[in-house]
């Protein structure tokens, strides 16, 4: 049995890695709709070893569709998410607009495939944040074994978070430096060439940015609601994957070794962790890849029960359209599409 599948926002970074992965999954379709804004109605997009045509989503009948996965901004998701879903249509948003409502399951599907369960409520799930969704990934085996009570995370997140926008201004900055051209910022609050900026999403009355906060509000949802969260979100200038610095203090007693051999089994987890020159992974290895690697495993003597890790993932692709992708195919086994 196929599937009827809407992509909107299928212009996008993350809408065309959607339909990619639906193709490279062989993902049940048998009818595909790309839709996006007027200004692309009729653009073709590569779907497999075919071509489509953009649709203009405002003119689109969702009841058309099975299954809408959604990657175009929170306004768009919050307009037309409700429409498609009240057409019979269940909506897989990549928002953050519908994370945080308590009758929307957000779901990791190697974290907390249950929750999909919930879809019923309001035929609408939602995709995490990208830097939660691999730390999350990473964590949850940990946590089912030793407990986690307090996690601390500093991320380095590449500019492809930032949308097409800000990745053509780390292209332009670097060769502007290189050529002595002036240095224009229009995306980012500061040069991002050659930099690092402690500043993803608005300024929140704590000091936090709204990014820091996504970690904090998605880890208490989809893991345990008694997890202590701090962070600290910084943009670099590297243009797709996103790392993160994790420091782990556990309810129980853990040890580096204890924890490699867990991970090592863990759904969707790629261990790399050799104590030599290269044995560890940076965004460069993870573009293209659906694993969320994790290096640097070791003891934190700091505090009782403390481990560090290292963790890197291709944010369009496990932080995004794959993670969609996945929800889909669980919507399937369950027989809830």
């Amino acid at each position: 049995m196929g599937y009827k599948v809407a992509v909107v926002g299928a212009t996008g970074n993350v809408g065309r890695e959607m339909l990619a992965i639906l193709a490279e999954r062989e993902f049940p379709v048998d009818e595909i709709f790309a839709l996006a804004s007027s200004r692309s109605q009729g653009r073709e997009i590569s779907f497999g070893d075919k071509n489509i045509k953009c649709q203009n989503l405002e003119h689109f009948d969702p009841s058309k569709a099975d299954v809408a996965l959604f990657s175009a901004g929170g306004s768009v998701s919050e307009k037309y998410a409700p429409k498609f879903a009240a057409a019979g249509c269940i909506v897989i948003d990549n928002s953050s607009f519908f994370r945080y409502h308590s009758d929307v399951p957000l779901v990791i599907p190697e974290v907390n495939a249950d929750a999909v369960e919930g879809v019923k409520a309001r035929n609408i799930i939602a995709n995490p944040n990208c830097s939660t969704m691999q730390m999350l990934v990473a964590l949850k085996p940990l946590h089912d074994a030793f407990g986690i009570k307090r996690i601390v995370v500093s991320t380095y997140q590449s500019v492809s978070g930032g949308g097409t926008a800000a990745m053509d201004e780390l292209f332009s900055q670097t060769r502007g430096i290189f050529v002595n051209d002036l240095i224009e910022k229009e995306i980012f609050t500061k040069q991002i060439a050659f930099n690092v900026i402690p500043h993803i999403d608005e300024f929140m009355e704590d000091g936090y940015t709204k990014e820091e906060w996504k970690l904090v509000a998605e880890t208490k949802k989809i893991l345990d609601p008694k997890i202590k969260v701090t962070a600290t979100a910084v943009r670099v200038p590297v243009f797709i994957g996103h790392s993160e610095a994790i420091n782990i203090e556990f309810e129980r007693e853990v040890t580096a070794d204890a924890a490699r051999e867990i991970l090592r089994v863990a759904p969707g987890v790629l261990v790399v962790d050799k104590r030599d020159d290269g044995g560890y992974v940076t965004p460069v290895e993870a573009v293209g890849e659906d694993a969320t690697y994790v290096s640097r495993i070791r003891e934190d003597a700091t505090v009782e029960n403390g481990l560090n890790i290292w963790v890197v993932s291709d944010n369009l692709r496990k932080g995004a359209a794959l993670n969609t992708v996945q929800i889909a195919e669980l919507l399937v086994n369950r027989g809830l599409l």
